[in-house]
């Protein structure tokens, strides 16, 4: 048989799987654990249709959500609590409005561990998803997501992909073979794009501290908002630049087409922007399409800590929602109630803290509700946790200036720290610092 041949089989096989979308949403049945995938390959039409599953009287079905782009009808129909419960490693907005509701419970978990706390949680039999049209070597691309998506396409009993010709093709290990698919369905639709984040003078002045800590040849990895957004405008300038980074946005996109990003001073993944997943404007979804120079490998390699400490020259920018003032950051409750997620925020702490010459840098600013709050404070607020512990907090930077806490005993942290406060809330944290005998 000549490859011909073959390729018209692999044709043939490819188009016996496609099914409509009501016998996909069929094959979901009562106690079924379903895993989605995340940003571009999440399934929209599936999920705009699974609230259907009422209708057939199935009931117990557990799904893993993350950042849904919409309020799906099984988030929002009165009468689903009992049809569809929801776990997640990360929450979203929309998420956050389910919690006080009792529909979705969080799961902790470090970003490179995900998809093995999804699995110990409540390990998934149904993986749904949205890719690429099979390419003419029979494989299907899962070109936006790598975080769990491949691990659960492995252990997962049914898989269900949508079709959605708009997705790019990327590179890295996110090919996915047609012939070991179940069911297709067709799912063409926009790829969701991230939201774009406004950025106040305050945050261009942290931009401006942050950004100075930045060289030629650094390799960097940035988080999502419109602070690190500011961090990447002023790198235009730069010579060199890699990216090893869990999140590939927009703005790191600028960069690479730019030529401020080349990766060529990089030792580990050396030409190569690495990044274990891509959500951004339809200018990014388009600049990595068919990009050699991008990679997408599993998170649970990208965010491994001992991986990013391999990058010379590491930068790690994220944020945060509150510090105190010994070092222990908090990025992902407020007053106790979960907000986020740790994300990769330890993952990026940890590896950039142990990388010859790397940089770990929390940029926030510091003050939060019109400047009546200051997010430095004497002790964390109760019951929020710590996503950073503060033996591997090495940069705080705020619109007053930057505070390196590396190698600095409790008493030169508060006086590092106090000094980068708002100078509003300087005088109480020093009477708050005394009190609690760490000044």
């Amino acid at each position: 048989m000549d490859v011909f041949n073959k390729e018209e089989i692999k044709n043939r096989i490819y188009d016996s799987k496609f099914i409509s979308m009501s016998e996909a949403i069929a094959q979901i049945k009562t106690g079924d654990v379903i895993a989605v995938a995340a940003y571009g390959n999440e399934p929209v039409e599936f999920l705009r249709h699974l609230h259907e599953i009422r209708d057939r009287g199935v009931h117990d079905v557990t799904i893993w959500l993350a950042n849904p782009p919409e309020d799906y009808p099984f988030l929002t129909l009165d009468g689903m609590e009992d049809v569809i419960s929801i776990l997640s490693i990360f929450y979203g907005p929309g998420l956050r409005k389910l919690h006080a509701a009792g529909r979705v419970s969080f799961v902790p978990n470090n970003l490179h561990s995900c998809s093995a706390a999804m699995i110990e949680t409540k390990r998934p039999n149904v993986f749904v998803g949205a890719v690429t049209p099979m390419d003419r070597f029979g494989y299907v691309c899962m070109s936006s997501s790598q975080q769990f998506e491949l691990e659960m396409f492995d252990i997962c009993e049914t898989v269900i992909l949508e079709i959605n010709p708009n997705l790019p093709y990327t590179s890295g290990t996110n090919r996915i073979s047609a012939e070991k698919v179940n069911f297709f369905v067709d799912g063409e639709r926009s790829v969701s794009n991230s939201p774009i984040y406004p950025k106040t003078p305050v945050q261009e002045a942290i931009a401006d501290y942050a950004a100075d800590l930045i060289h030629d040849g650094d390799c960097i990895q940035l988080g999502i908002g419109g602070m690190p957004d500011a961090v990447a405008e002023r790198l235009v300038d730069r010579h060199d630049l890699g990216i090893y980074t869990e999140m590939l946005g927009s703005a790191m996109g600028k960069l690479m087409a730019c030529g401020a990003v080349n990766n060529s001073r990089k030792l580990f993944h050396r030409n190569r922007s690495v990044a274990a997943f891509a959500w951004g404007s339809k200018e990014l979804y388009e600049y990595i399409n068919d990009n050699p120079m991008i990679e997408l490998l599993p998170v649970s390699y990208v965010n491994d800590p001992f991986n990013i400490a391999r990058n010379e020259n590491m930068v790690s920018v994220n944020t945060a929602l509150e510090i105190d003032l010994t070092g222990q950051i908090c990025s992902e409750t407020i007053a106790g109630k979960q907000y986020s997620g740790t994300g990769g925020a330890w993952d990026f702490a940890y590896g950039a803290f142990h990388a010859k010459n790397g940089r770990g840098i929390i940029a926030l600013q510091s003050t939060a509700k019109s400047g009546t709050i200051s997010r430095i404070v004497p002790q964390l607020t109760a019951g929020n946790v710590v996503s950073i512990p503060r033996n591997i907090v090495d940069i705080v930077v705020t619109e007053y200036g930057v505070a390196h806490l590396r190698g600095k005993s409790v008493r030169q942290r508060v006086q590092e720290l106090i000094a980068v406060s708002h100078p509003d809330f300087r005088s109480e944290l020093r009477r708050e610092a005394e009190r609690l005998q760490i000044w």
